[in-house]
């Protein structure tokens, strides 16, 4: 049975919301919904341990390394046009620009994104979305929130959601079986980006949920008012390397690809997960 193309994300939000509403309340002033949120990362673990990482793991085995970064620059392509747009949303025109080329090029002679000749041409890869863009504009952030299946986020980027996954050109892809077929490809592509990073996180001897927690507010925070104001964060590479490095639990993906690609383990974003920017259809 299959859903409409927003309907995963407002369901999540509206789960999170009416929990939020109802008061799982904790001690920790970022995180006032831990109980709540521990559960859900204890569900996204549960799923992502029995379905995503095995999936993921024989994807990364099968399949040649070509096709997996074929795969990766092609949905990586796509959202560089929703990058831009939120660039210049938040008055950055130069990355916005940037982004705009970067799609261009890529969708025309790097063969609809599967090659990515903007990165080699001298055009940096960045990472933007409708909740950087808000708090770019002065919206706070408000608490911490962990999205089923979705992963890390907070609530303002929980609310806006919904147009983030409209503003996903994959989401509008017919035929509606060929979408949802490239939502799950998606997926998996993501999270082997992740598996050596998420191994590695596994192994540590750490609170897993307050490690990824702290790790994502803190990466989130720079993303949208760097420390180093000589040097604007659009003009930095998308750098995606670790806070994305962290599953399901963590998030189930919306990530840029491995431990260079996971910024759990260096600062990258560990975004609102792979549902959430893949959009799964009826």
């Amino acid at each position: 049975m299959s859903l409409t193309t927003a309907k995963p994300a407002r369901a999540a939000v509206a789960l999170g919301l009416t929990l939020l509403l109802a008061g799982c309340a904790g001690p920790n002033p970022r995180d006032p919904y831990e109980n709540f949120n521990r559960a859900m990362f204890t569900f996204n673990d549960t799923v992502d341990t029995y379905a995503l990482k095995p999936a993921a793991t024989a994807y990364h085995t099968v399949l040649p390394s070509f096709v997996q970064t074929g795969v990766n620059n092609f949905f990586g392509n796509l959202a560089d046009a929703w990058t831009g747009i939120n660039n210049l949303l938040q008055g950055h025109g130069e990355a916005g620009m940037s982004d705009v080329t970067r799609f261009a090029l890529n969708s025309t002679l790097g063969i609809v994104g599967l090659f990515d000749i903007a990165s080699e041409a001298g055009l940096p890869k960045h990472k933007e979305d409708f909740g950087q863009t808000l708090g770019t504009w002065g919206v706070p952030s408000g608490p911490y929130l962990m999205l089923p299946l979705l992963g890390p986020s907070t609530v303002r980027d929980a609310v806006v959601l919904p147009i983030d996954v409209k503003g996903d050109i994959w989401g509008y892809k017919e035929p509606v079986y060929i979408r949802n077929s490239g939502t799950a490809l998606r997926a998996i592509d993501q999270r082997a980006g992740l598996l050596d990073a998420s191994t590695l996180l596994e192994d540590a001897a750490l609170d897993r949920y307050e490690f990824i927690r702290d790790s994502f507010l803190q990466r989130r925070e720079s993303l949208i008012h760097p420390d180093d104001d000589s040097a604007p964060k659009r003009k930095r590479k998308d750098d995606d390397s670790a806070y994305e490095a962290v599953p399901a639990s963590e998030p189930v993906a919306t990530v840029e690809k491995t431990v260079p690609a996971s910024d759990a383990l260096t600062p990258k974003e560990v975004n609102s997960g792979a549902l959430a920017a893949t959009s799964v259809s009826p």
